[in-house]
């Protein structure tokens, strides 16, 4: 693009200049082992939580029926159920993946809404690459032009980035004209929402944005090909996005403008460990080193973790609710909780966020005998790091630290890992191991074929 034209267009249509320029046989290597790992953790995510009782309650909400496919339910869905049911199924846990500079959840969001418009429109795998790269790198992006500012304004940045970033994978994939997608995208500016006060009772609010967002990306870019004009200055207008969801902090455009469509940050992508909130995780690991170095839970006097600020009111505060979370979905963003039943079970999957665990009065001991420390020289959110002090009752200190997040860039987890991690969620969701390498075989070829429709099989 000539660079003088380019300094008298708004962000939207810059990016979605880019964006029209894209071909999914022309993404690195990397950006395609991504985008097929995002596919597969998302298909293991709906399965494994096919049955939860939030997904039933979806469904009881479908009218009619489409062409879409719910992993792991029978029939066919409107693209906007579909994406709404696979976008909350994946999400519903916080197994899945997110972004250490957001941090974001992309996969649950984007696979969802794409692959949905994929079948809607008998586009193939191709379109699915293009549209998965496109909008998890723009969702990455935009969790990084304001950090920590939008969680500030009680407002989740999955949710919120995800409408936005949905619409233009959505808008790529049906290969829209450059206006199309810069409408898209401003469209999707009225269409985000999602504010965090489940924290507060630990309802199933948080569950659904991402289903929210997918389903709200597709029914942007369609409206954007119809002819529905949204605002070009969507993002750094008067009264454009970050002043609406990030107004405590100064923008930081060349965050998400410099070498889109040629750095792909999203390569960059974690894929969690454990089923819980994302900078939990890492002192869950340091739990985990305690426990295996040989102190007994009897003799841990206390434990002090070092934190970064800007996780406290999620993940600490107030802190005796955090010492006994209401609910399993509650324990999920306790981290004195997961450090506690990581420690005893030397795991955090679903079977540690069940309503028998979180009542275990020896793991909720132990959970109460865990506080914090704000560190200022803490990276959060550009890193995830862990930190743990145990003191003890013969007076001895232990300390451990995770200096990275399991499964971040870091410290990826391997592709063995992560098969492992899929073969366990659809199994806990119910299917058989037949099944199961049917469904890793479609993801493994599914961008090199010229239809989605054989995804039938996987509604079941």
């Amino acid at each position: 693009m000539d660079t003088s034209k380019a300094a008298d267009l708004a962000l939207a249509e810059r990016l979605a200049a880019q964006i029209a320029r894209m071909e999914g046989r022309a993404l690195p290597a990397k950006v395609v082992e991504i985008s097929r790992m995002l596919v597969l953790d998302v298909l293991g995510l709906c399965v494994a939580g096919r049955k939860q009782d939030y997904i039933q309650a979806i469904l009881d909400t479908v009218e009619g029926s489409g062409q879409c496919t719910a992993f792991g339910h029978a029939g066919a869905f409107t693209a906007y159920d579909a994406a709404l049911i696979n976008g909350t199924a994946a999400h519903g846990e916080d197994y899945d993946d997110t972004f250490e500079g957001g941090p974001v959840h992309s996969g649950a969001v984007i696979v969802p809404a794409v692959l949905a418009a994929c079948e809607r429109e008998g586009l193939g795998g191709e379109s699915l690459l293009l549209g998965v790269a496109v909008g998890a790198e723009l969702m990455c992006r935009l969790a990084m032009v304001a950090p920590g500012a939008t969680h500030k304004a009680g407002f989740h940045p999955t949710a919120v980035f995800g409408a936005l970033a949905a619409a233009a994978g959505v808008a790529a994939a049906l290969r829209l004209s450059t206006e199309q997608i810069a409408s898209a995208v401003g469209i999707a500016g009225s269409m985000a929402s999602g504010i965090i006060e489940y924290l507060a009772e630990g309802t199933s609010t948080k569950r659904m944005h991402a289903g929210w967002s997918a389903q709200a990306g597709i029914r942007a870019a369609l409206m954007a090909r119809g002819g529905f004009a949204g605002p070009r200055t969507v993002l750094e207008g008067t009264h454009g996005f970050y002043k609406a969801f990030a107004p405590s902090r100064e923008p930081d455009y060349d965050l998400l403008m410099n070498g889109f469509g040629d750095e792909w940050v999203m390569q960059t992508i974690a894929f969690k460990p454990y089923a819980c909130g994302t900078m939990t995780q890492p002192y869950i690991d340091c739990a985990i080193k305690l426990a295996e170095s040989g102190v007994e839970p009897d003799a841990i006097r206390d434990i002090v973790c070092k934190v970064g600020e800007g996780t406290v009111h999620r993940l600490w505060e107030p802190l005796a609710v955090k010492h006994r979370p209401p609910t399993p979905y509650a324990a999920k963003f306790s981290t004195p909780y997961c450090m506690a039943v990581g420690y005893f079970d030397r795991r955090a999957g679903f079977g540690q966020f069940t309503q028998a665990r979180v009542r275990d009065e020896q793991v909720l001991a132990l959970a109460a005998r865990i506080r914090y420390e704000i560190d200022p020289a803490n990276e959060y959110p550009k890193n995830f790091t862990g930190h743990l002090q145990a003191t003890l009752a013969d007076g001895r200190v232990v300390e451990f630290n995770q200096p990275h997040m399991r499964g971040g860039a870091h410290d990826p987890l391997s592709t063995q890992e992560l098969q492992a991690k899929f073969a366990d969620n659809v199994s806990y969701g119910g299917w058989s191991d037949e099944l199961a390498r049917h469904a890793s075989a479609w993801c493994d070829s599914v961008f090199n074929q010229p239809s989605l429709l054989d995804a039938s099989r996987l509604r079941q």
